[in-house]
């Protein structure tokens, strides 16, 4: 069994990586384990399942160790390697007193050896710093310390010896062994044999030819002649009866009486209205009052929805109404009095709510007013900070153009002392900018020179590789030729399922488009069908609603003409008091804007003073400067 932990430890790898991938609980991943295990020794079995249920019990100590592992090393690690990780993480820590250092070792070997090494070292080497503070804060530090670290390091000797033996190995395998030459070996050209030629297909029947048909006239196309003709006969005929007519009846007989007959009068008349109306154009004012009375019912075109819902609101009222008539007939009794006297309730409300509006009006203007009269206060008092905030700046300004001045007269000593301990220093820079220059020049001599030498040895391999590449382009150039027949009527013969040649796959297509016709067509018929129904239905419920709004049209006109005109909005004492309040504000607010137009002089005045102190502060700084 000693030979073989090496290929155990490989099924347990296995194992573990099927158990982070399913997420599933750990009962029944162990059964499904034992169950796929059962050709194995019962000691082996034993072996792969202690190993990978104690690594998925101690995942959180491990992931301590494996997670920081590949944070340093990831680069050069896959992440299909760390279920390997775990479990020689697992091996060493808690295994290495029951499996021995030979078993160990066996287990190391059979893996990738770099790998293996990389991670031992890292794992002993840390273990007694960092990997100890993070196990300690997961466990008990004496727990940690007697359990894993003690042993650890009473086996850290032979570990060393185990990572020597793996450097040895992995010198040995980086060596590279020289292959033997191989000589060429001429091999025949495996040219494609042609296939044998299909045997000619049957000459195809002529298709007889039919005659050519006539075109058709285009006289079919165009109206008669004879038609515009009568026509335009017609108008004329039309035209002189309208001449005689108006002939005759403009011009009188002589032999005939001078009076005309009643008939004769209303047929002039009649004439004289048919004139006069083609006479009359668009006027801007229309010719009479509407009446208000009128009831407007102008018909309103409705689309399927709204017809719908307008007759299901019919049938609704419909059938409210036929159930008050039932409780009327059962012996209910009609609420026409309770109504009355909501209707009296409801007005005496209004009169109510009508006045409240009005005392609110009338205290909104009130308090307008007082706000307008506290805003003439409020400027007043901001008028006069502002003059005194003027007056304290302009004597702000003058003492800080002083100051401003003294400043300048100490900048300009300090500069003048500055100007003359530069003199001395400008001498200095020139030398060591001479020197400078002189070691930029030996650099760019320098790297011109291997700037040179690198342009010729790129030149050289660009020619090489043209070289080559005009080679491969004249191989590429021979020309290749390969003959291959069609035949429509034989598949492919790729062996497939669904294999067939062009002239079966036509055939089934228009058998295809045969059957997608007939039902579509089906389709059609049943969608005509539905679509009469519907509107056999949307004519039933236009003629009901029509109905209905005929008779709501005469209810409202009697309902009209039974409506009596509200009483007028009973005056209240508190209106008139607030009236008469707002008359008083309003002459209080006119005094205050009489007094305030008599203090504008004074303000004029002293705006003048300040601009003229000013004025004379800013002439006696430009002086000074």
């Amino acid at each position: 069994m000693a030979s073989g932990y090496g290929s155990l430890a490989k099924e347990a790898i296995v194992l573990l990586d099927k158990f982070s991938a399913g997420r599933q609980c750990l009962d029944d991943f162990m059964e499904d384990a034992s169950k796929d295990l059962q050709v194995m020794d019962a000691l082996q079995k034993k072996f792969i399942l202690d190993v990978v249920s104690g690594c998925i019990e101690h995942k959180q100590l491990l992931d301590v160790v494996i997670n920081v592992f590949y944070g340093q090393k990831g680069r050069c690690l896959s992440r299909g390697d760390r279920s390997q990780f775990v479990i020689i993480c697992y091996l060493a820590t808690f295994s290495l007193d029951d499996i021995g250092l030979q078993r160990f070792s066996l287990i190391i070997k059979s893996l990738d050896v770099q790998k293996m090494h990389t991670f031992l070292t890292f794992f002993f080497k840390n273990l007694t710093t960092w990997i100890q503070e993070e196990w300690n804060s997961i466990y008990d530090a004496a727990y940690v310390e007697e359990r894993w670290i003690y042993p650890l390091l009473r086996w850290r000797p032979e570990m060393d010896i185990l990572l020597d033996q793996l450097v040895v190995k992995i010198s040995h395998g980086n060596q590279v062994k020289k292959s033997p030459i191989k000589t060429t070996k001429p091999q025949e050209f495996s040219l494609t044999k042609p296939r044998p030629k299909p045997p000619p297909l049957p000459v195809p029947e002529l298709i007889p030819q039919q005659e050519k048909s006539k075109p058709v006239p285009k006289s079919t196309y165009k109206a008669p002649k004879e038609m515009q003709m009568m026509k335009e006969i017609k108008q004329k005929n039309h035209q002189q009866t309208v001449e005689l007519l108006y002939e005759a009846n403009m011009k009188q007989l002589r032999c005939a009486n001078p009076h005309k007959s009643e008939h004769t009068k209303r047929v002039m008349s009649q004439i004289k209205k048919d004139l006069d109306s083609k006479l009359e154009f668009k006027t801007f004012h229309f010719p009479f009052v509407p009446s208000s009375n009128k009831v407007r019912s102008y018909p309103t075109k409705l689309n399927s929805a709204a017809i719908l819902r307008q007759g299901a609101l019919f049938d609704r009222q419909m059938e409210e109404e036929l159930q008050r008539i039932e409780r009327l007939v059962e012996g209910a009794r009609e609420p026409s009095s309770f109504l009355q006297g909501q209707k009296e309730m409801r007005e005496k409300d209004l009169q109510e709510e009508l006045a409240m509006i009005e005392r609110r009006h009338l205290e909104g203007r009130i308090s307008h007013e007082e706000a307008a009269m506290a805003r003439t206060r409020l400027m007043e008092r901001n008028q006069k900070t502002a003059q005194l905030k003027k007056e304290a700046t302009a004597q702000l300004m003058r003492s800080y153009a002083e100051k401003r001045l003294q400043e300048e007269k100490e900048m300009r000593d300090l500069v003048q002392q500055v100007a003359e301990g530069h003199k001395n220093s400008k001498i200095a820079k020139e030398k060591l900018q001479k020197f400078k220059r002189s070691i930029v020049k030996e650099v760019a001599e320098q790297r011109r020179e291997l700037l040179d030498q690198a342009l010729e040895e790129a030149q050289a391999e660009l020619c090489r590789k043209f070289e080559v590449i005009r080679e491969i382009h004249a191989i590429e150039s021979l020309p290749h030729f390969r003959v291959r027949n069609f035949d429509n009527t034989e598949s492919a013969g790729h062996e497939l399922m669904g294999e067939m040649s062009l002239v079966e796959m036509k055939e089934r297509l228009a058998l295809l488009r045969e059957a997608q016709q007939t039902e579509q067509q089906e389709k059609r018929e049943h969608i005509l069908e539905e679509r009469l129904n519907k509107k056999q239905l949307l004519l039933d419920k236009v003629d009901t609603i029509n109905l209905h709004t005929r008779v709501l049209a005469q209810a409202a006109a009697i309902r009209k003409e039974e409506r009596k005109p509200m009483p007028a909005m009973i005056q209240d004492e508190t209106v008139l008091a607030l009236q008469k309040k707002l008359e008083e504000k309003k002459l209080e607010r006119q005094r205050l804007k009489q007094t305030k137009s008599k203090k504008p002089q004074t303000s004029e005045q002293a705006a003048a003073q300040t601009g003229t102190r000013t004025k004379v502060s800013t002439k006696s700084q430009t002086k000074r400067n």
